[in-house]
């Protein structure tokens, strides 16, 4: 795609209808997965299955859930930036700037994890909306890292600023593992649950098992988000220069 039509009109205009659709099919998503989610719940015939309150606080507190959510918010600010900012050529401010690499790392994240290390895992039938997952885990990501390279205005940022990205999947982590032995699982009354298998200690598959293979996915998943991080600065940092030096010219 010529450099010419990334910094056109016309080229802005779309790409802003393209982040605001993407965003309303996200939450559309989210709120379709989280009814089916309630609605399985108050159907189960359990003495665990009724606490409606835990099974939305437990799918509120997904690492797809939250990087959705946020993800849908931070395209919905870009389009009304674009929409209603007087020099629509202007580069994006600093701080939406940082929520625009954090939520795309995320994303990409969100994706890699999911269909290497999730996708097998078969789930009871009718508890998924098959739809919602894919565009949780397929659509939405593969959006994110399109706007990386072909949306307008991307500023440059700070190498410092992939520290800033990393803050929520730590605090994510800690609050996850915090909370874990303090939630009775609503499915099975076990005494613990967990979003994720390879968060969960209790998991014979971990290698090594308990805590130790808990953290040998951590320190992975940490990698992976730093160099994902570092991808999406570059790259911004990249357009950004290629932008000035066309500008000199």
């Amino acid at each position: 795609m010529s450099s010419t039509l990334l910094r056109s009109a016309a080229w802005s205009q779309a790409w802003a209808v393209v982040r605001i659709l993407t965003a309303i099919v996200g939450i559309a998503a989210v709120i379709a997965q989280l009814v089916r989610t309630v609605s399985n719940a108050e159907a189960a015939t359990t003495e665990y299955g009724h606490q409606i309150g835990t099974v939305i606080a437990n799918f509120l507190s997904f690492f797809t859930i939250q990087s959705n959510v946020a993800a849908a918010v931070t395209l919905t600010i870009a389009a009304i930036l674009f929409w209603t900012r007087h020099a629509r050529t202007d580069v994006e401010p600093r701080w939406f700037a940082v929520l625009l690499a954090c939520v795309t790392t995320y994303m990409v994240i969100t994706g890699i994890v999911y269909n290497l290390l999730l996708r097998g895992i078969q789930l009871p039938q009718g508890e998924t909306v098959a739809w919602s997952n894919e565009v949780m885990h397929v659509a939405v990501p593969i959006v994110l890292v399109l706007d990386l390279f072909l949306a307008p205005r991307r500023r440059a940022l700070p190498w410092r600023a992939v520290w800033i990205i990393v803050i929520y999947p730590i605090a994510w982590v800690v609050y996850t593992l915090v909370r874990g032995p303090l939630v009775t699982s609503p499915a099975n009354g076990e005494p613990y649950w967990y979003p994720y298998p390879f968060l969960n200690p209790h998991n014979p598959a971990l290698q090594p098992p308990g805590y130790a293979g808990v953290a040998v996915y951590v320190v992975a998943i940490a990698l992976a988000i730093i160099a994902v991080g570092l991808l999406v600065v570059w790259v911004g940092r990249r357009r950004a220069s290629s932008r000035a030096d066309r500008a000199s010219q």
